[in-house]
């Protein structure tokens, strides 16, 4: 690989320790300079201070970790993308969409919806930009078996004819929205455009987060580069097997680090990390809704925007945005179809 001799440069760092960083994903400065010492150590079998020293001069030669302008800051941010849920106003209190770069969590009880919004915006990514799109592919984290290529069918078809035949003409299939197999042709495209994975369990989920970094490093410069990374639902299996105040901190433990490798996927490669979570029932609640979202303080403050689907009358939904560093709160009706995530 052609980045094994730049990692053999680094102090430290031969043959074998470079093939075991390249195994374990670490296959450029920038993710070199990222690591923290502990899991330099671990990863690369070398002391904590000899991993310190690789990350230091990881850092020197990425040119990262110092300081910058805000006028940077700015520039980097207009690198943005933004994801269009296809429901405007949803998009409008979001400010244009999901944002690349950043976590997006949406949590709400059973049926709420969360597990459409993950289909949905798995094939909204693949629009052309005029069209809300962010012309890449997604990769799908499947925890609770939700994932279903029917639905992925039923979303295209579901599309406004405009939005079809942009769709059709950007992927060269022949043929208009009204034409069935040419209908075909392009859902077999979208699909082939979504990676999915099943998560078995809290230890297989966070070593498909890490093997989701390496698939979008390798398609970084592709035609489909990947624009979404999709996990439902992100606490399901830890909140099954780490139960009672006793293993609590070992469970936010094991989910910092699982945020920490997904918001690595975000920040280097400019993707959407979009989260779903379940909810608990909270008895002190004596006035409002009664429900709060699991994973705590940890996934409260490494989540960049949090949304609260909640249950309406039939079809409707009620969007909630709940945090967001640079939006006011606010709240939104969509209904859930069998053509998708529509307007009120």
């Amino acid at each position: 690989m052609a980045a094994e001799p730049d990692l053999e440069d680094l102090p430290g760092v031969g043959p074998a320790t470079a093939e075991k960083l390249i195994d374990n994903g670490y296959d450029s400065y920038t993710g070199l300079a990222v690591a923290s010492p502990a899991e330099l150590s671990n990863t690369a079998d070398v002391g904590e201070s000899s991993a310190a020293d690789i990350i230091r001069a990881a850092r020197e030669a990425a040119d990262v970790g110092g300081f910058e302008t805000g006028s940077s800051v700015l520039e980097r941010r207009e690198r943005i993308g933004k994801l269009s849920w296809q429901v405007p106003e949803v998009d409008e209190m979001l400010g244009g969409g999901v944002e690349t770069q950043s976590i997006t969590e949406v949590y709400g009880e059973f049926g709420a919806g969360k597990s459409q919004v993950t289909h949905q915006l798995a094939v909204n990514v693949q629009l052309p930009s005029e069209q809300g799109g962010l012309e890449g592919s997604a990769i799908f984290i499947d925890s609770e078996d939700t994932f279903r290529p029917e639905r992925i069918d039923d979303m295209v078809r579901g599309l406004e004819d405009d939005v079809l035949e942009a769709m059709l003409a950007d992927r060269e299939i022949e043929g208009g929205a009204g034409d069935e197999a040419a209908l075909d042709a392009l859902v077999e495209d979208v699909l082939d455009k979504i990676h999915v994975a099943k998560a078995f369990n809290s230890n297989h989920q966070m070593l498909l987060a890490e093997k989701a970094k390496e698939l979008v490093a390798d398609n970084e410069d592709s035609e489909w580069p990947v624009r979404l990374v999709c996990v439902d639902s992100l606490t399901a299996h830890f909140r099954a097997e780490y139960v009672g105040r006793g293993q609590l901190a070992e469970r936010q433990q094991k989910l910092n680090k699982h945020l920490h490798d997904l918001s690595r996927i975000a920040d280097l490669y400019n993707t959407a990390i979009l989260v779903t979570n379940q909810v608990a029932s909270n008895p002190d609640s004596f006035f409002g809704d009664p429900t709060q979202p699991i994973g705590g303080n940890i996934l409260g403050h490494k989540s960049t925007f949090r949304m609260y689907l909640r249950k309406s009358k039939g079809n409707k939904r009620i969007v909630r945005l709940v945090d967001a560093p640079n939006l006011a709160d606010g709240e939104s009706v969509m209904r859930v179809e069998g053509a998708g995530l529509k307007p009120e």
